[in-house]
């Protein structure tokens, strides 16, 4: 019998038939007159050249290349049209031929807004994959060879960087019969000879364990999702509100959050618009330095160093 995972303090995403009746008997259809914007000015060129800057880049959704210590990663890659009957509402910021030669693979969990295996297949070069536990074994039997499963709090080392998998609130599954026989968190990437750690959290709710790694790791760029949150009643426990966003960005004591997991796919009933207004207002409330919060367009490019764009 497969192993069942679980949420910290057991906090349950199951929802009755009677539930899931009845908020998709009450979806709000809204209109959808905005769109997340295409960068301006994308640069493919030095991404593809660079083996020393510190850069973050948004293709969309939860899927980032980032490269740090001469490691080019991409996170829960997903170039997909489709997710299910769902187009997708904007074009990846770069195209699969855009992007760079990919060393690591970080995977969150298998839903399949964060895990498409066409994706990878197609990324240039032989990257190594970190997965959570239980989800090596979907991987190699499509013929994966080099992948590692951490537990939540595991770590590993590739080149000068650590990665850690760390907890998030959250469930899986990708068929009707394999709920939660894989377990679901974020990663922290660590490069100890810059002093360096970007935090990339996957899909979560709201939950205690951002202060838990906030006082574990000293996070300088925080990657935090803020959509498909609405109906709140159905969605708290996976996903977070904008406003709280916010307050895991202060949990986690980071220097800069840039937010995700909004504008690619219609998951719930929020828009993109309401997602950024919402950001934007908590943001003011609580009189934060606007400069900490990095909202990037599609094939943004970024330095967490230098904070150039």
């Amino acid at each position: 019998m497969r192993k069942k995972y679980s949420n910290m303090d057991d906090i349950n995403n199951e929802h009755s038939f009677k539930e899931v009746i009845k908020w998709l008997r009450n979806r709000s259809r809204k209109k959808l007159d905005f769109q997340v914007r295409q960068h301006g000015n994308k640069r493919p060129a030095y991404l593809n050249e660079n083996r020393s800057d510190t850069t973050v880049t948004w293709i969309g959704h939860s899927t980032f290349f980032i490269q740090q210590a001469g490691i080019n990663m991409i996170t829960d890659p997903v170039w997909a049209g489709k997710m299910g009957i769902s187009k997708r509402l904007t074009a990846p910021g770069l195209t699969l031929e855009e992007v760079p030669q990919v060393d690591i693979v970080l995977i969150s969990h298998s839903h399949y807004d964060h895990l498409h295996f066409g994706s990878i297949r197609k990324l240039r070069g032989n990257p190594v994959v970190l997965v959570p536990e239980g989800l090596g074994r979907m991987f190699r039997r499509r013929g994966f060879d080099s992948v590692r499963e951490l537990p939540w709090w595991g770590k590993t080392n590739v080149g000068k960087l650590e990665f850690h998998f760390v907890p998030a609130q959250h469930w899986t599954r990708r068929t009707l019969w394999d709920t939660n026989s894989s377990h679901w968190g974020g990663w922290v990437i660590r490069s100890e000879e810059r002093d360096e750690t970007i935090y990339f959290a996957g899909d979560s709710g709201y939950f205690r364990g951002f202060a838990q790694i906030g006082q574990t790791f000293k996070i300088n760029t925080a990657i935090l999702p803020i959509g498909a949150y609405d109906p709140v009643w159905f969605m708290h426990i996976s996903h977070m509100t904008p406003e709280e966003a916010v307050q895991a960005y202060l949990d986690l004591g980071a220097d800069v959050m840039i937010p995700m997991h909004y504008g690619t796919f219609m998951l719930a009933d929020d828009t993109p618009e309401e997602a950024l207004t919402r950001l934007k207002a908590e943001w003011n409330r609580r009189q934060l330095n606007p400069d900490e919060l990095k909202i990037l367009e599609l094939g943004e490019t970024i330095l967490p160093g230098t904070w150039k764009t």
